[in-house]
């Protein structure tokens, strides 16, 4: 199916949805039909699942309005269900200060499930004024857009994760005011 027609973004704002994009087996569902629609059965190969399991999420994401059905066909006479993202990107809620990331949890969850030999990770600590601290945001993520758009299904997954974030000071982690 083209993604031509799916809308841009999504954005998370029921409990029901948020219940849905919390759970790690469902955003590996979800990472699988970024770029193509699938079958319950190639789901579960996919995440490595059993074809009861992977049924059981993708329908509580269907009903939460994550994926949809976007084709069907007949099978030695049973139906099989195609499904899609329901839109191209999935727009998270702020977690709020101190609240818990999703996104992020859910990117050191697959991170740490990964082969040493197939990451590359950095960290770099940076003293950067308002406006680089802006115009770097932009660049990674036009970077981010690139190379989205260069996806091609038939290639293994890969994920690029980013954060660009002032943290903390001692003082205001420690409850303190500063």
């Amino acid at each position: 199916m083209p993604t031509d027609d799916l809308p841009e973004a999504l954005h998370v704002t029921t409990d029901e949805q948020l219940r849905a994009v919390s759970n790690l087996t469902r955003h590996r569902i979800m990472a699988v039909l970024r770029f193509e629609p699938a079958t319950i059965t190639q789901i579960a190969e996919r995440v490595g699942l059993a074809k009861g399991s992977s049924s059981y999420h993708v329908r509580l994401l269907e009903r939460a309005g994550l994926v949809t059905v976007v084709r069907t066909r007949k099978v030695r006479g049973v139906t099989e269900r195609y499904y899609a993202m329901a839109a191209r990107t999935i727009v998270l809620p702020d977690p709020g200060e101190g609240g818990p990331d999703v996104l992020m949890r859910h990117a050191v969850a697959d991170l740490e499930a990964s082969p040493a030999a197939d990451r590359h990770v950095r960290m770099a600590h940076l003293r950067l004024t308002d406006e680089q601290f802006a115009q770097l945001g932009a660049r990674l993520q036009a970077l981010a857009d690139e190379y989205r758009e260069l996806s091609d299904p038939t290639l293994p997954d890969a994920s690029l994760v980013f954060a660009l974030f002032h943290p903390t000071s001692r003082e205001q982690g420690e409850g303190g005011t500063e």
